[in-house]
């Protein structure tokens, strides 16, 4: 099943319980609408790369997933718009490859980097829908471990438009909880995106 789906029906899913209990937080959620917050999340990072270019064509193609992790900071400015500033490790996805020589090995690629971005909110009671976009500044780290020979490594830095959306909730005015879909737009890679499950303490 696709992954698009299977956040979609997360997200309705999440939607039903919480707008369920939503009266019981509804008075909390609305005392505290602006300021610094700090967070983290984890998820599952999914990437699939063809042509490699870091490894000069050595090896054809990367599609795996890995787990991933972020830690953030930011500053919700009102209720439905916020800054903020998110490390990402997006963990190291590898794969088992057969180069252009017929060697065979391990190919891996770990990318992490700063992302600015900007928050829309859509507050409903305790509930919110949102969407964000911002930037990616990262590094790639490509490893190749070759069964007979050495290996190589390479690196790189590039930076692409980072979008996504989702689902939060918040309880006792402070603690935010969060299911958030986010995409990598690159032309170096043919498709990259991470579901995430986050956290968020506002003060």
């Amino acid at each position: 099943m696709n992954r698009a789906v299977v956040f979609a029906m997360a997200v309705a899913g999440a939607s039903v319980g919480s707008l369920a209990c939503s009266s019981a937080f509804a008075q909390s959620a609305d005392q505290n609408d602006s300021g610094f917050y700090i967070g983290g999340g984890v998820g599952q990072f999914n990437v699939k790369i063809d042509d490699v270019d870091q490894t000069d064509e050595a090896i054809q193609r990367l599609d795996d997933s890995d787990t991933s992790w972020k830690a953030f900071v930011g500053w919700r400015m009102n209720p439905y718009f916020a800054l903020d500033l998110a490390y990402i490790d997006f963990g190291r996805p590898s794969q088992r490859a057969t180069t252009a020589s017929g060697s065979g090995g391990d190919f891996s690629a770990h990318l992490s980097g700063f992302a600015p971005s900007v928050y829309g909110t859509i507050p409903l009671g305790p509930v919110e829908l949102f969407g964000k976009i911002g930037y990616y500044f990262y590094d790639v780290d490509a490893k190749v471990d070759l069964d007979n020979g050495p290996g190589f490594d390479s690196s790189s830095s590039d930076e692409d438009l980072l979008y996504g959306g989702g689902i939060g909730m918040t309880f006792f005015q402070h603690l935010n909880a969060r299911l958030e879909y986010e995409r990598i737009d690159s032309s170096r890679v043919d498709d990259a995106d991470a579901i995430w499950f986050a956290g968020q303490w506002r003060f």
